[in-house]
């Protein structure tokens, strides 16, 4: 019997290549997620900087000037922090956007993998039923040679 080939294999072969596309882009997405995560924590802590430099400074006495300006750094700060709050809200939209076409795409190929295996199973079936019709016939032309002698 030829060797097993499995009808769609090509088929297979460019499910996982988009799945490894996904899971590529995925990653990425990710990545971007930490990297804006890791700034907002950064923005926070200037502002807690800010904002305890305003309390000591209030503690010790400090100038109407200089109040206005701790007070507009303290502003500044946290328009900077909505705002990137409403990007990585975005890029957590997007990473969880891409992760429902991961599954997707992972649920695409393994039907496809279970099927191939399915059909090498019966594969091996069918060849094993021809090795043993092979020997039944084998045996039973063996007999009849040694009942004819």
């Amino acid at each position: 019997m030829k060797k097993f080939q499995f009808s769609l294999d090509h088929v297979l072969d460019y499910k996982q290549q988009v799945l490894e596309g996904v899971q590529n882009e995925h990653a990425i997405l990710m990545q971007r997620v930490r990297s804006q995560e890791a700034l907002l924590e950064e923005l926070r802590q200037r502002y807690q900087d800010c904002n305890r430099e305003f309390r000591e400074a209030e503690a010790t006495g400090i100038t109407v000037a200089e109040a206005m300006r701790l007070e507009s750094g303290l502003r500044f700060w946290e328009n900077e922090i909505v705002k990137n709050e409403k990007i990585l809200a975005q890029y957590q939209k997007e990473a969880e956007e891409k992760r429902k076409q991961v599954v997707a795409a992972r649920q695409d190929t393994a039907s496809l993998e279970k099927l191939k295996d399915k059909k090498h199973l019966a594969y091996q079936q069918e060849v094993q039923k021809g090795e043993e019709q092979f020997i039944e016939e084998l045996v039973a032309s063996r007999r009849v040679v040694i009942a004819a002698s």
